[in-house]
């Protein structure tokens, strides 16, 4: 695996170094060792995936707050995504940047999200299926969100939104969300 920082301390985009044949590839898509060796989380407490029927659909974004604050490493295994990390951190120097990129199964990359960061995706074709590996439980009374459409944070959605759940609509603004 390779591992590129991004802007954004703590969000790595995860490569993997694939090895192929007349067969095809592989790649080893996870391995906590390699992870603490690079000082990131290597605990995974679940692994949960979605399947997005339309290109166009928004998920997110989301987030845990502690004592269940949680690391995601995100992958497409089906389709394509855009997936996005915003830095939700009021100490942080990039407080309400954020980062994006293409995952598919072609370019083989993942994005490692950490605590203190919001999460989210937009399909980029049918049928697409998203991998989450995740360090801690889903505690639902500890999940919030901010709005995927907040002006100040400017997310450059990459297609016009197609779908996005009523809870996800009525998320609060960033600077709403009672971080700072």
């Amino acid at each position: 695996m390779r591992f590129v920082p991004t802007p954004i301390d703590g969000v790595v985009v995860v490569e993997l170094e694939r090895r192929a044949d007349e067969r095809g590839w592989f790649a080893r898509a996870f391995c906590a060792d390699e992870f603490s060796e690079h000082g990131l989380e290597s605990h995974i407490e679940q692994i949960n995936m979605s399947l997005n029927h339309r290109a166009g659909t928004l998920r997110g974004l989301h987030y845990q707050v502690p004592p269940a604050a949680e690391s995601k490493l995100i992958r497409c295994v089906r389709g394509g995504l855009f997936d996005v990390a915003v830095d939700i951190r009021p100490d942080s120097p990039t407080y309400g940047e954020w980062f994006g990129l293409e995952l598919s199964v072609d370019n083989g990359s993942a994005l490692l999200v950490p605590p203190g960061c919001a999460h989210g995706f937009q399909t980029l074709v049918d049928d697409t299926v998203a991998l989450y590996c995740v360090s801690a439980a889903y505690q639902p009374e500890l999940e919030r969100g901010i709005s995927h459409a907040d002006p100040e944070i400017g997310i450059r959605w990459p297609h016009d939104i197609t779908c996005v759940s009523p809870r996800d609509r009525s998320l609060p603004f960033l600077q709403e969300a009672g971080l700072s």
